[in-house]
């Protein structure tokens, strides 16, 4: 899941960098409202972490004009503002949540986790398809009742599909989703990633499409 992370403190934003890129999300940090503003206008991150006070502008200001402009991504709303006026306004700015700093990176995770669920309209924690389930809060993979293992990219990956059974994504899609800036991609790793998925999980659980992408079917 693509997150973009707006967030001018270094020392924060390098530790929640860390603590999202280890859930499995492709973090993009920036540390200005000038460049969150060019960064939407030309990706579609899926969620967003924002700060309230930068410095040259505000989330507030930033998330208002987002929503005006169709923004539809999640955004949870930092702030050191705990007065609840302050949280009031950050709400009604189109934030889904607010978290008052200081806070615990185990409660971000949490609450971005249920942003997602809200997002897909799933009610359960976990993600299952038949025999396969996928539980993001423990970051575990099960097959049967049995436990799989697997990379912090195959879980990534694997998230993405269950996420949405029967639906086609393009490669092009998946490497947006799962790759943040700058990262090195080999012209072949996500093939690597569905090769191994498919040897641990059976090899009905994604599909490929020849010239399309990816899917994983509904599984009995």
């Amino acid at each position: 899941m693509r997150l973009l992370l707006v967030e001018d403190d270094v020392l924060l934003g390098q530790g929640l960098v860390t603590a999202l890129t280890r859930e499995g999300y492709a973090v993009d940090w920036l540390q200005s409202a000038l460049d969150a503003r060019r960064a939407v206008a030309v990706t579609h991150p899926d969620i967003l972490v924002l700060d309230w006070q930068l410095p040259d502008g505000t989330g507030i200001e930033l998330l208002k004009g987002w929503r005006r402009e169709g923004l539809a991504a999640p955004v949870l709303m930092l702030t050191a503002r705990d007065a609840l006026d302050d949280r009031i306004t950050g709400l009604d700015s189109g934030a889904d949540d607010y978290l008052v700093k200081p806070f615990e990176s185990r409660e971000m995770l949490a609450r971005l986790r249920a942003l997602s669920r809200r997002q897909l309209a799933q009610v359960e924690p976990v993600f299952s398809n038949g025999p396969l389930c996928l539980d993001p809060a423990r970051h575990q993979v099960t097959l049967g009742g049995e436990p799989v293992a697997l990379s912090r990219r195959e879980f990534a990956l694997l998230q993405e599909l269950i996420r949405q059974p029967d639906r086609v994504l393009t490669r092009e899609q998946l490497v947006e989703r799962l790759y943040s800036w700058g990262e090195e991609l080999e012209s072949n790793a996500l093939e690597v990633h569905v090769h191994h998925l498919r040897k641990k999980l059976g090899s009905e659980v994604i599909k490929t499409l020849r010239g399309v992408g990816y899917v994983m079917p509904k599984l009995s």
